[in-house]
């Protein structure tokens, strides 16, 4: 990297911790200034991202460490950017320009400091792609849920608010369980810096590393209860289903990160040494567990927004699993199926809210228990200003069929090529054999079962939303709201006529994940800036 794209790694934190910060100069009244200086931000934000994404993709050796302070690891503040980060960071900033755009069009407006609380959640999200470090880790996840909590309860209602309260309760534990954690492993390795832990680790005595394991399991509590493994995910359908449509796409991601933070310590601490292996069967199992529980749940929703809390399980048992394989070729599938089934869910949930607009309360009604429904919940009211959609409801019915397709895993979409690379792998290149047979074996059956399942409730739901409605009342939707969602969706289709490049990009990921001495390198040998540090030093007395 040159001078001027190294100092972009940290401009996907400031740029919007800097608007979120001069959101707050202007009242609520100035609503279209405040949008419109959020979405420059957002805007700005994805064309950093995919510079920084396009320097990642070209060949070139590892230089994406960035020292804040212009201090040398592992004792200052360190940002790393390489495969993974950058790719989550173009999925963050994809989703939240999509998301935004569709806010704009009613949801901004029914409660105070939409846009601040948005721009503080990608700060969070960010941060935590970025972060070199378990502490800053830490930071960045406590700020992500933060602005959270204010975005789940935003737009008020019975049930937002119950959920909501569950939400928080729930996070807030989370967070303990991660300070728990954190503090077992600075207390037993004398470092939080990820580079220097998967350094120190394989040299820790075995009665020390009994404690730091715990330190470690603690941890990963916190991040399966983000991911939504089961048992820990209980709260996830309801509160998923219960926010806000453009919410709930941003929270799309939120359960990504769970699995993201989980990929990159297994593979950077915990892939050789006497602690190799670590917490793979808990994630086999328990991923196995959560698309069991996911594709029951899929199968008896009857309300839309509770199907998409459950893909959320579906998807994330599924990446569970392939963690817990531990295998290269797995995991290249994995991640295409990761980036490909947060858009599909984001668009999902955006498109839901589109969707029952139409239906009359009657039929929501004998679908679907008063509480599951959310009765009493407040929405805002219709936005008479806007350029409607023409031919509305094919076009709302044609997006639903591709969602249903992504999530059934049907050809020729991209849900279906993640998937068959992921099967393919485990049948032909050496998984079986690695955890034991018959858990390989079920793995597949139930990634196939879970597909079938996915198809059946869409197709059920479809019928019963498109050609069966009480009424047939065609809903009034906006330019700005099913923009977004066909945004989202033909994203899922550069992916798919893409397939080879995005899975060659995959496999360069993960070859470079599965080689750590790469990255603690990378790390401990970036150097400060000796420019700066003279004049630094020439200024203190």
């Amino acid at each position: 990297m040159n001078d001027w794209s190294h100092h972009l790694i940290i401009a996907p934190i400031l740029i919007p911790l800097m608007a979120a910060a001069l959101l707050l100069f202007f009242d609520e009244r100035k609503r279209t200034l405040k949008a419109m200086i959020s979405l420059a931000s957002t805007a700005i934000l994805l064309l950093v991202a995919l510079l920084l994404f396009r320097i990642e993709s070209a060949p070139h050796s590892f230089e994406g460490v960035y020292l804040l302070g212009n201090w040398a690891a592992p004792f200052g503040i360190v940002l790393v950017l390489d495969g993974l980060s950058a790719l989550m960071l173009l999925l963050a900033a994809l989703l939240a320009i999509a998301t935004l755009v569709f806010s704009l069009a009613r949801w901004h407006a029914v409660g105070a400091h939409f846009h601040s609380m948005f721009q503080i959640l990608l700060v969070g999200l960010n941060g935590a792609f970025l972060t070199g470090d378990l502490f800053n880790l830490f930071v960045f996840f406590e700020v992500m849920l933060a602005a959270s909590y204010g975005l789940m309860l935003h737009g008020s209602g019975p049930l937002r608010v119950k959920a909501g309260m569950h939400y928080i309760a729930v996070n807030l534990v989370a967070a303990l369980f991660f300070l728990i954690g954190v503090s077992l492993i600075y207390g037993t390795t004398g470092t939080l810096n990820m580079a220097d832990l998967a350094a120190r680790i394989p040299q820790i005595e075995p009665d020390r590393r009994m404690l730091m394991e715990a330190g470690a399991g603690v941890l990963g509590v916190a991040f399966l209860i983000k991911a939504g493994m089961w048992p820990l995910c209980f709260w996830l359908p309801t509160a998923y289903s219960a926010a806000s449509a453009p919410v709930a796409g941003i929270f799309a991601i939120l359960s990504k990160l769970g699995i993201y933070v989980i990929l990159r310590l297994t593979m950077l601490l915990f892939s050789d040494g006497p602690s190799a292996g670590f917490g793979s069967d808990v994630l086999l199992f328990g991923g196995m567990a959560t698309l069991v529980f996911g594709t029951i749940g899929v199968l008896a929703s009857q309300a839309l927004g509770r199907l998409a809390g459950y893909s959320v399980l579906v998807s994330s048992g599924t990446m569970l699993m392939v963690l817990g394989i531990s295998e290269g070729t797995v995991s290249s599938g994995a991640l295409l199926y990761l980036i490909s089934s947060t858009f599909t869910l984001s668009a999902f949930f955006m498109l839901i809210e589109l969707v029952e607009r139409g239906q009359d309360a009657g039929a929501n009604v004998l679908a679907v228990t008063m509480e599951a429904y959310g009765e009493g919940e407040d929405s805002p009211e219709d936005d008479e200003d806007g350029v409607t959609m023409p031919g509305t409801l094919a076009i709302l019915g044609t997006c639903f069929a591709a969602c249903g397709i992504l999530l059934s895993g049907l050809p020729p979409l991209s849900g279906f090529i993640s998937k068959f690379a992921m099967l393919s792998a485990m049948m032909g290149t050496g998984a079986i054999g690695t955890p034991p047979d018959g858990a390989i074996w079920t793995l597949i059956v139930l990634v196939i079962l879970s597909g079938v399942a996915s198809l059946i409730a869409m197709t059920r739901v479809g019928i019963r939303t498109f050609w069966s409605s009480l009424e047939g009342t065609v809903p009034r939707v906006l330019v700005i709201e099913l923009v977004p969602v066909m945004f989202l969706l033909s994203l899922t289709l550069s992916l798919t006529i893409q397939a080879g490049p995005a899975m060659r990009y995959m496999d360069t990921t993960i070859r470079t994940l599965s080689t750590p001495s790469i990255y603690i390198d990378a790390v401990r040998n970036a150097t400060v800036v000796e420019g700066w540090k003279a004049k630094s030093q020439e200024a203190s007395p």
